[in-house]
């Protein structure tokens, strides 16, 4: 079947200017800088008791089901559509040790810088969040995580991308985030990101056989709003510690802004042929 070359490029042209928008979204989805005062919180992991009581407010604070399974060492829990975090158990060095996981809420997020039409930004006062009505569903979101943190509801009729949002909603009211207002142990802290960090460091200085010196989230992938003391090398504890410092779009922008270019201009190309061929079809269907 031939083609009509002046409707296919017609259409194509039409693809161009979608690439034109899209990159034009992809210059507003740049993550804003590092230079702002965010909020965070600082888990040390030599307060935590294990007693899940953060996991429970955090999934009555976001109407999910409440945690049924314990922390154990050699269970590695992972959070999920149904579960925004999770305490695991880890066997180390110094004995046995709980450590909180959940989204790290970056200072640059890859994420954000991934997303194509702005659904996941990283707000003003910190937190990382994912908005419904500007989602795609491309989840590129979720690829481009070095956390493994968004996750999608593949079981929803009506999915969502879904993670820990540091209780966004509670801290515009003026409250904390719920796992840190519930935990009886005092291993979170909620604070801005500079105080956290000097608290961290006041921590270990003032016990150096206590905590390692590093607070983990300081510096990786260039800065978390999420920071940790531990009492033995990180990656005890099941962290990645080949996370580079800079932030991820730094680097890979060229990279996270060029795929979504292939799946926006690729449908347009469609309608394209489908034009193009429209006319011929529709001659051959007459000539039958």
């Amino acid at each position: 079947m031939s083609i009509n070359r002046r409707n296919f490029f017609k259409v194509l042209g039409v693809a161009g200017a979608t690439l034109a928008t899209d990159s034009l979204l992809k210059t507003n989805a740049e993550p804003s800088s590092n230079n702002k005062e965010f909020s965070g919180m600082l888990y040390d992991s030599t307060r935590c008791l294990g007693c899940q009581a953060c996991e429970r407010a955090c999934a009555k604070a976001n109407k999910l089901p409440e945690p049924f399974d314990k922390p154990r060492v050699g269970h590695i829990r992972e959070t999920n559509d149904k579960r925004r975090t999770i305490i695991n158990k880890y066997n180390t060095s110094k004995g046995e040790f709980n450590i909180k996981k959940q989204c790290m809420h970056c200072d640059e997020p890859a994420c954000v810088a991934a997303c194509l039409t702005q659904a996941m930004i990283k707000t003003k006062e910190g937190p990382v969040i994912w908005r419904a009505d500007k989602c795609m569903g491309c989840r590129f979101c979720m690829v481009s995580c070095p956390f493994d943190s968004p996750k999608f509801e593949f079981l929803s009729s009506n999915p969502k991308i879904v993670k820990c949002t540091m209780c966004y909603d509670r801290l515009l009211e003026g409250k904390f985030p719920a796992c840190a207002n519930a935990c009886p142990g005092d291993a979170i802290l909620y604070g801005t990101r500079k105080d956290l960090i000097k608290e961290g460091r006041k921590r270990i200085l003032e016990n150096p056989t206590q905590y390692t010196d590093y607070i983990y989230g300081e510096h990786e992938a260039g800065g978390t709003s999420f920071l940790y003391l531990s009492a033995v090398p990180i990656n005890e504890l099941g962290f990645k510690t080949t996370l580079q410092k800079k932030s991820y779009p730094e680097l890979t922008k060229g990279f996270l802004y060029s795929v979504p270019s292939i799946f926006v201009l690729w449908p347009s190309v469609l309608l394209g042929i489908y034009e193009a061929t429209k006319n011929n079809r529709s001659k051959s269907e007459n000539y039958e």
